[in-house]
């Protein structure tokens, strides 16, 4: 056993892994492995620690473009309070990458998936914007470096040039589509269960588009122990592709009422088991995350990635 991995061992005496639940869209595989005691059966003892989302009506936190290590979740990583976390794949890259760069807690990307959520682009109904490439110059609401910026640019630059792509924060996904009806922005990134909120309220939605989860970790969760909560999360992946319904109650939660669960448009959900992240992928995703200027340059895969839920550690050069 090497020094790192009886220093893990040490630690993960101390305490139970405290995994992080926020938005339900993202985190829906743990919640299902969770209710349906996929991680009990995997002879885990886990401390679920919910954190306040974008996605979330009562979420009151207003996130800014320059930062994101102040924000709620990210905070409480800081301070140890969470041990893994799960985001859209473009945020944990640039929280891995930029933690790895400064004097702040590290993480590593330790999985791809278990949610492939959808995101959508809406405009108001009596607009006048009816494809995508008539938002030109035109602003689109997001969340600054997360999965509605980082997918509202992967699902536009085949439409229009980056410097017509306009991208603005008004807040959270509630507060956005207030900010649309307001006639504030011209168009809106959301995700479930907002884009079932904008259908039922007359919204239209131009353009949309599954994204990609990745899971981010801390030394202090061991490679077994990361085997066993992703095999839960597989379970639970599996499950919730047979039949989400017994879980849609999250998302009319997360509404505060707006939508019921027969509005909830369940077809949009998608899940499959955690994965290995490949060298490959790290290279297509962080250069194109570095050309949109949305995090720093020089990052290798052995300091940002570690597969060792996978018996795959690499060596830092």
């Amino acid at each position: 056993m090497s020094i790192q991995e009886m220093d893990r061992s040490t630690r993960r005496i101390s305490k139970k892994p405290q995994v992080a639940i926020m938005n339900a869209v993202h985190d829906l595989p743990v919640l299902a492995a969770r209710d349906l005691g996929y991680f009990k059966d995997e002879g885990l003892d886990i401390d679920f620690i919910v954190t306040p989302g974008m996605s979330q009506v009562t979420t009151k936190h207003f996130v800014k473009f320059e930062t994101v290590f102040d924000r709620p979740l990210d905070s409480v990583y800081n301070e140890g309070g969470i041990d893994t976390y799960r985001m859209c794949e473009w945020g944990i890259m640039k929280r891995a990458v930029e933690a790895e760069a400064s004097n702040i807690r590290k993480r590593k990307i330790v999985a791809l998936g278990a949610a492939m959520s959808m995101f959508a682009i809406a405009v108001r109904r009596d607009s006048r914007f009816y494809a995508p490439e008539m938002l030109k110059d035109q602003l689109i609401a997001v969340t600054p470096n997360n999965g509605s910026h980082f997918t509202t640019l992967k699902m536009m630059e085949g439409f229009l040039e980056p410097k017509h792509l306009k991208v603005t924060n008004v807040g959270t996904m509630p507060q956005r589509l207030q900010a649309l009806k307001d006639g504030k922005v011209q168009a809106v990134s959301l995700m479930e269960p907002w884009i079932s909120v904008a259908q039922k309220e007359g919204l239209r939605i131009l353009i949309e588009s599954h994204s990609t989860r990745a899971e981010a970790a801390s030394d202090e969760l061991d490679g077994e122990t990361l085997k066993k909560m992703f095999r839960a999360q597989a379970r639970g992946a599996e499950a919730l592709e047979k039949d989400p319904t017994p879980f849609i109650k999250y998302f009319v939660a997360e509404t505060g009422g707006r939508i019921s669960e027969s509005d909830f448009q369940a077809w949009r959900l998608l899940n499959g088991p955690p994965t290995e992240y490949t060298r490959e992928r790290f290279d297509d995703e962080y250069n194109w995350t570095v050309k949109w200027n949305m995090t720093v340059p020089g990052a290798t895969y052995e300091n940002t990635v570690d597969n060792r839920a996978w018996g795959q550690t690499p060596i830092q050069a």
